[in-house]
């Protein structure tokens, strides 16, 4: 592999650091050197790469990524897609968002046993294109917890796998780590938009020893654990069960809160706003929630309630990250950054904390214990880096357009070069 010297550009490190005009030396599959200035790093024998005044930064890490689920209208008509489809249309998923500058995605759940697992294991082999993928399971439910569609009279399925009393709950762990998954989810909180009116977001769905079996067992093989915990005693469970990744958390309490604060450094909190935002605010929603009137007002609620309880998080110094719950008709693969303007105009951070959020602790959480190795612009990190057209820092609204992005590389390959991204802005120009 030909070594690359990125020049001509603005670094943005991930590490909350004002873009600064620099170069980079890509050696093999890694930053070998990051310079300020230009002209600073050798020429000789590298493969020259002009930035043309561009900010180079760490590829998106989405640590709430549903790339298994496909854009459908309603959560039913997931489950009525068959396998070998479904396969089909999480690689075309993965391609979009690694397309739109995510250069790896730690699921949150896929809509069929082994979907993420294939992928995977393609994108791995060189097989298909595709961002790194921490494989997951399907979200592990209760009966009548989040996403269970089915009637006495007659079966429905959505995403779900359903395990009830611990005895279940082991055998389904025990069967997902088998068939190779990175992660397991397991969901115990209800959600207003996925299983009204059985499992409100403020309710808890599923019973202690049945959270504490499932975790014993993600634990004693060495898995990580993601939870959809919006209520309160949800929360409270993910961090005395270590469960490492707590998506929503919408709802905590000051007690919660203060539990949350005191192990901050073993969770990341994965609020995924957007999807709360369309189906209060955009008509696509109505979509899943119908004209309910009482329910839109009910989802509006939690999305004031979220803002403060995200603000506390970020006084706190607790880990939020953005994105999540992309992979719906009304929130669909390729928006998915729109979650950080959501960030910043919904939950009070800053741009240039959210861009840290969304790369260095996404690196973080990413190597799932292991050692930290994307996320940064950082000698000795892998070479996952975007060129974006603009300072993101200035603008996170930038990211929402994938052909402001003009340069994409993983592992030190190219998938897109900046000659490719200047001749698709002169398109879209054009146009």
């Amino acid at each position: 592999m030909t070594n690359k010297l990125l020049t001509n550009l603005m670094v943005l490190d991930g590490t909350g650091k004002k873009p600064y005009p620099g170069e980079v030396l890509v050696q093999g599959n890694r930053i070998k050197k990051v310079a300020k200035g230009k002209g600073a790093l050798a020429r000789d024998g590298v493969e020259v790469i002009d930035g043309c005044g561009a900010t180079l930064m760490p590829g998106m890490v989405n640590c709430h990524s549903h790339v298994g689920y496909f854009d459908t209208a309603t959560l039913w008509q997931m489950g009525e897609l068959p396998p070998e489809e479904s396969t089909l249309t999480t690689l075309r998923n993965a391609r979009t968002v690694f397309d739109h500058g995510f250069t790896a995605l730690v699921s949150a759940a896929c809509a069929k046993p082994r979907l993420d697992v294939v992928v995977r294991n393609e994108i791995n082999a060189g097989r298909a294109v595709g961002p790194r993928l921490r494989a997951c399971s399907p979200q592990i439910i209760a009966t009548a917890g989040n996403g269970d569609a089915r009637q006495l009279h007659m079966h429905h399925q959505t995403f779900e796998l359903i395990a009830d009393g611990p005895i279940e709950m082991r055998r389904t762990v025990r069967t997902m780590i088998r068939e190779g998954v990175d992660l397991i989810k397991l969901s115990f909180s209800g959600d207003d938009i996925g299983s009204y009116p059985h499992g409100l977001s403020a309710m808890v769905t599923m019973c202690e020893d049945e959270i504490a079996a499932g975790c014993e067992v993600a634990h004693s093989r060495g898995k990580w654990i993601a939870a959809h915990a919006r209520a309160s005693q949800a929360i409270r469970w993910c961090i005395k069960y270590g469960i490492q990744i707590i998506h929503h958390a919408t709802l905590a309490d000051e007690g919660t809160l203060d539990a949350l604060e005191a192990a901050k450094d073993k969770h990341w909190v994965v609020p995924a706003i957007g999807i709360l935002y369309v189906c209060a605010h955009e008509g696509e929603g109505q979509d899943i929630v119908g004209n309910n009137v009482a329910l839109i007002n009910a989802i509006d609620r939690e999305i004031e309630v979220a803002g403060k309880t995200m603000r506390e998080m970020r006084k706190r110094g607790i880990r939020v990250l953005p994105f999540g719950d992309y992979g719906f008709a009304i929130n669909p693969h390729g928006a998915d950054a729109r979650e950080l303007e959501h960030m910043v105009n919904l939950l009070g951070f800053t741009p240039m904390e959210t861009l840290v959020a969304a790369t260095k602790f996404g690196g973080e959480a990413f190597a799932l214990g292991g050692p930290v190795e994307i996320g940064e612009v950082r000698p000795g990190y892998l070479a996952d880096l975007i060129l974006v057209d603009g300072d993101p820092s200035a603008d996170v609204s930038l990211l929402q357009d994938k052909d402001n992005i003009l340069m994409i590389m993983k592992d030190g390959t190219v998938f897109k070069s900046p000659a490719e991204g200047r001749r698709a802005r002169r398109v879209v120009a054009a146009e």
